[in-house]
């Protein structure tokens, strides 16, 4: 399966932000480029919370994300989280992976509310990696907020939990696209 991207144009209030962009993506990717140039407006049409103007988007029927925000249920645990929208994922797969990025068991008892801003971050990774029925994978910006140590911990997770499925990161750090090893589209260029 590839999520194929043709001449797609998105423009807000007389701004062209994509213009005729067109990308192949048949495994995992990386996209790279400066802020303001279109990705996660590109994301955005690629899970369908934002419409193009022109152009065709195919190849992206279950997607899971992570959005630049952790968007967790406060009142849940992290695992919580990750079970609720897992499809099938069990508590103790989800706090295994949990546990392997660095949280301890007192912090899987406590709500999503009272976790420190990274712990909510590998939560959120977590949270689209994890995702049974997932056959697309679309990150945005997902180790913000975590220091070098957890970043390389998070890539390898990524890495591992992404498998071969379709999957576009978007970064803006070539640290994070060295550590995770996929093939780099560098935007607008």
């Amino acid at each position: 399966m590839s999520i194929v991207v043709e001449n797609l144009c998105k423009r807000f209030d007389g701004k062209t932000v994509l213009e005729h962009f067109s990308w192949t993506v048949e495994g995992p990717m990386v996209l790279m480029g400066p802020s303001g140039c279109g990705k996660t407006t590109l994301l955005r049409i690629l899970l369908g919370l934002e419409t193009s103007d022109s152009g065709t988007v195919t190849g992206v029927e279950t997607p899971a994300a992570v959005f630049q925000e952790d968007r967790l249920c406060p009142q849940l645990t992290a695992g919580g989280n990750l079970v609720l929208a897992g499809h099938g994922l069990t508590l103790r797969e989800a706090e295994t992976e949990l546990r392997a990025l660095g949280f301890a068991d007192s912090d899987l008892m406590l709500p999503a509310a009272k976790l420190s801003g990274g712990q909510k971050r590998r939560a959120a990774l977590l949270r689209a990696l994890l995702c049974k029925d997932a056959d697309t994978l679309l990150m945005d910006e997902p180790f913000t907020g975590m220091d070098a140590e957890l970043v390389a911990q998070a890539a390898a997770a990524t890495v591992r939990l992404t498998g071969g499925r379709p999957a576009v990161l978007v970064t803006h750090d070539e640290e994070v696209a060295q550590l995770l090893g996929w093939p780099v589209r560098r935007f607008a260029e």
